[in-house]
Parts: C-alpha cells; structure tokens; sequence
C-alpha cells in the first residue's frame, strides 16, 4: 500500500502538521474559559470581583485561536483529500491495469461482478481508511495524550476519573470491533454477488425477455441484496449497541468529575474555572476514544478491502511476455507441433490432443468439425489466449510463449462469432483495428467487409453511435463491423472464428472474394460451421474430438474423408427440403473464390 502512498508523502506529512495545530488550539480553549471563569467572573483574585475587559480579552483570543484552528483544519482536511483520493486514482488505475493482463482463466476466477467491486468499492474503503489515517488517528491521539496532560496539571484528582473511566471504554471498543471486523469481508462478497446479478442480467437482458423471467431474475437480484442489507444490518446493529453504551460511561464519567471537583472546591484545592476546564478536557477525552472505534471500524473494513485488492494486484498474469527482444520478419507462418491442451480447472480432460498442422504464409486454412471438437481451442492458442499443455505454438519459427505479448498480438487479427463492440460511433468501433488507420482505409475495410452499405444508409453514417454491446445493431451488422476492425489492422495472420455465421450466403461470397482478391498475402484461418463457407479454401481440416482427422482440399476429403462426407451430406439433406429439388446442390459461396 505505501508504495501508492510515497508519491505524496509531502501531502501525508502536511495534513498531519496542520492536525497537530488544530487540536492544540482545542487544548487551549478549557484553559482559557476557565480564566474567564475564575477571574473574570468570579474574581477569585480580586476579591470575588470581576473584571468585562478581561472576559471580553479572553473571549477575542478564543475566537483568536478558533480561527487558526479552523485554518488549520481546512488546510489538513485540504491535504489529506489530495493525498488520498490520488493514492485511490493510482490503486484504481494499477488494479485495472491488472485486470487487463489477466488470461481468462484468472478472470473467470474471480468473476466480472468481483472485479467490479473490488476496482470500485474496495478501492474507496482503503482511500477512506487512508484518509482516516492521516486526519482522524492523528487528531484522536493528539486529543486523548494531550487532554490526559492538561487535565492533571488541573489536579491530579481528575487523573482518578480517567483511569477508572478508560478500561471500561476500551473493553467495549475491542469487544463490539472483534464481533464486526470479521463481517467486513463478508459484507464484501456479498456487494460482489449483487454486482454479478446485475451485470448478467444487464448483458442478458434480451434473454431475460425473451424467456418471461423478469420475475424469477427480480427475486434472484432481491435475494443477492436482502443478503448484502442482512449483512450490512448486523454490523450496523452491533454497533448501536456500541455507542448509548459508551456515552453511558462518558456521562459517568463527567458525573464524578463534577463531585470530585465539588470537594476539591470546598477543600480549595481547586477552582470553579479548572472543574469546567476539566469537565471539557474529560469530554474531549473520552470521546477521542469513541472515535477511536469509528476509525478502527474504517481501518477493519479498510483492510478487509485491501486483502480483496491484493489478491488482484498480486495475481501474477499466467500468459506473461516471453524473453525474445528480436521480432522475426512476417510472414504469418504457423505451426502446431505436438499440441495438446487441456482447460484449466478440467483435471486433465483434453481438449486437443498431439496437434500437428503447419499453415503456411497466405494461406487460407478453413478448419471444420462438430461442437466442442476444439476448433476455437486451437486458434485460441495461436494470440495466447491460453498456452498449449503440451507440444509447441511457432509463428513464423519462434515459439508464441517467447514472443512479447503486444508483439505477438500485433501481428494476429481476431473476429469472433459474438462481436463486441463498444458505446461509441461506428468510426471509432472500426478505427479499434488502427487507431492510426485514415478515413479512406477505414472505408476500405468495411467495404471489404460487406459493411459500408448499412453504415452510409444510416443518416449520421459512420458517426452514428452503437448501443451498448451493440444492441441497436442486428446480429449480421455487429459481425461484419467486427470484421472490418480485423481487416483494418493489416494483421499477417486473419482468423475469423465463426465470424460470418449471421451472414446470409451472398454477402458471405462476397466477403471471401474480397479476401482472395485484396489481401492474398494475409495467413487466413477460417472456422466455420457449413461447409458452403469453407469449400473454397486451400485447404480444410477437419476435427473430431480435439484430433486432426484430416486436412486436405474439398475435392480430395470427399474421396477419403467420412467424417467430412456426412456432415457435407447432412448439410445437403438440410437444403434439400420440400421447394428444392433433390438433385440441387447447396448454395455455396465459395465457389466465387474459386472462379
């Protein structure tokens, strides 16, 4: 935490110092009324005779000094505010930063709402105990040693008081704390499970509709924030207890100074003025000590926060840069060599096994199979999404693990089936591809990409704003937008997994052609599910249960491939249903690449 903080030190050391000034004008203040009091009321030395002038000196130093006092409380307050909500920036920003450079296998670990509570929420409990910290352990500590301080030079009498007083205090400040320092945590998680709700049912709303469970999701939410009030109401009813008690002790205490101070009058051991002056001091005693456990009540949840923050700060990304500096030149050859892989968590249940497929630069490769064959798996291994268990990864002969992260995924343009787009125009969704990219390149990417039409029939065309996750978008144009932003990097190596599955067959035809035509250098690797999408490619393999059981052209796995035979069969049968003619063939795309 200090390692935040020591950027502002100068901050965290000025607050203090003007804390120190505004509590010793506190202390000053008893003093002086009691000088008002015995003299210039009382007139205890003037024969019982007493004296405007020196009442109305006094009360100007008073308000003298409860002007430097507020001065210096501002300027504290002023400091500590600066010290700690930078401290909370920087912490933020680190922790998101963190986030970043997880692998999905640690995100999905903690799970989106968490995160989202701990970058927000926790991050603002620690920026509290900090500034707790700084002002009020300083303020508190100054009150209660200096109050103890002046109130014996008063007479050693009132030391009684506080000593009997203190023990009392502290017992009921450790013991209420003990009982709400482990529900911190507690309450903490339960923020995270009403983040998770609602951020699954914001993302989710169109199957939430769609399947009439508005109801059933507002009982879930209801359930996930009864428990988070629940929670948060024990710890507010522990410490409800905490304080009539303590104020019980405070009044106690005030009690027997103003009978001990009635004797030590009467005996002339002290004055009217020191038993008011005491009576302040003990106040400001005691109640240091009640703020005490309200500081202790931030630091607990504080730390509780900070041991949440830590276990993402100190989360060591699994996917981590590689050691080679020197960048192969392009050329967008990859290599599987031995793969295997297996999920994390998935105790060893392969889902790829000995891999061996070599894709040479330019191109294009369709990869084929039923679901959970492992088609996304594989190309996953390529960006380092995840690292392969065993075997090796070679873009361009060098190892994926022994490139730079950034390097690596410069090279590498992903469009995926679900296409995420951000609340911002159309521009800057493509313009992620490149953020350097002209207009004219922009347009030429999604041109090529079958989507300039719907964009400039839109009235504010490249300007007009997508809804969040592209909600006002159907599910062709989100695709074809991501598309476009994977054309406008000029990656060496283009993979659209599953990228065109919204795409009617034209648009798809014309989309590959495109390709063919305009980016022949670019290593493509295409995931499909029909194979009218994947015909024309150079080559196509086929996976069935994480194996390669063959890799060749249309032509040749219709000779010797079964697996590719029936599912090109079942798709045949499919588009031969009544109003087709047995005999037809199914529209196919490809076959304008392969004019």
């Amino acid at each position: 935490m200090f390692r935040y903080l020591k950027k502002y030190w100068l901050y965290a050391l000025l607050a203090p110092l003007f804390m120190i000034g505004e509590v010793l004008m506190d202390l000053v203040q008893p003093q002086l009324m009691s000088t008002i009091i015995d003299e210039g009321v009382l007139g205890l030395s003037n024969q019982n005779v007493g004296d405007l002038g020196l009442v109305i000196v006094t009360g100007l130093k008073m308000i003298g000094f409860v002007a430097i006092g507020g001065l210096c409380g501002v300027l504290c307050g002023v400091f500590t505010n600066i010290c700690s909500q930078n401290f909370g920036n920087d912490m933020r920003k680190a922790a998101f930063r963190r986030v970043m450079a997880l692998s999905f296998e640690q995100t999905d670990q903690f799970s989106t709402g968490s995160l989202v509570t701990r970058v927000t929420n926790d991050v603002t409990q620690i920026q509290n105990m900090v500034a707790q910290c700084i002002r009020g352990f300083v303020r508190n500590v100054m009150l209660f040693g200096g109050g103890i301080v002046c109130m014996l030079t008063l007479d050693l009498s009132f030391g009684v008081v506080v000593a009997c007083a203190f023990p009392f205090l502290l017992i009921c400040v450790v013991f209420f704390i003990s009982r709400v320092n482990p529900l911190f945590s507690l309450l903490q998680k339960k923020l995270d499970r009403v983040n998770s709700v609602m951020q699954e049912n914001v993302s989710g709303s169109r199957v939430v509709k769609a399947y009439v469970r508005e109801n059933y999701e507002k009982e879930r939410f209801g359930k996930a924030n009864q428990d988070l009030v629940d929670t948060q109401l024990r710890i507010l009813t522990i410490f409800s207890y905490m304080t009539p008690i303590m104020n019980i002790v405070l009044n106690l205490s005030v009690v027997a100074v103003i009978y001990t101070g009635s004797i030590r009058v009467q005996e002339g051991g002290v004055t009217p003025g020191n038993v008011m002056a005491a009576i302040t001091y003990l106040s400001q005693i005691l109640n240091s000590v009640m703020m005490f456990a309200m500081i202790f009540q931030t630091v607990s949840r504080g730390l509780a926060s900070y041991k949440r923050l830590s276990e993402v700060l100190e989360c060591e990304p699994v996917i981590a840069d590689g050691e080679t500096e020197r960048v192969p030149a392009g050329g967008g050859m990859v290599e599987f060599k031995d793969v295997s892989f297996s999920y994390p968590g998935s105790r060893g249940e392969s889902v790829l096994s000995h891999i061996n497929l070599t894709i040479r630069p330019g191109e294009t490769l369709a990869i084929l199979g039923a679901t959970g064959s492992g088609k996304s798996s594989l190309v996953n291994l390529i960006p380092r999404f995840y690292d392969a268990t065993e075997g090796q990864v070679l873009v361009d002969g060098v190892d994926v693990k022994n490139y730079k992260l950034g390097k690596l995924r410069e090279r590498v343009a992903v469009a995926l089936q679900k296409s995420e787009l951000f609340s911002v125009t159309i521009r800057e969704n493509i313009r992620w591809g490149r953020d350097g990219a002209s207009d004219q390149e922009l347009r030429e990417a999604a041109s090529d990409a079958q989507a300039a039409e719907f964009i400039e029939s839109k009235p504010e065309g490249y300007d007009t704003m997508v809804a969040e996750k592209g909600m006002s978008l159907s599910g062709g144009q989100k695709q074809r937008l991501s598309i476009s932003r994977a054309l406008l990097k000029k990656a060496e190596i283009l993979i659209f997994d599953d990228s065109t599955s919204a795409l009617d067959l034209k648009t798809e035809a014309k989309l590959y052609e495109a390709l063919r035509t305009k980016y022949p250098d670019v290593t493509k690797i295409i995931i499909a599910q029909r194979i009218a999408s994947v015909k024309g490619a150079d080559r196509i393999a086929v996976l069935d249960n994480g194996r390669i059981a063959a890799c060749d052209t249309h032509e040749k796995l219709m000779e010797s491939c079964s697996i590719y035979q029936d599912i090109y069969r079942s798709q045949l049968k499919a588009d031969s249903e009544p109003g087709v003619s047995g005999n037809e063939t199914p529209a196919d795309p490809a076959a304008v690449v392969t004019q």
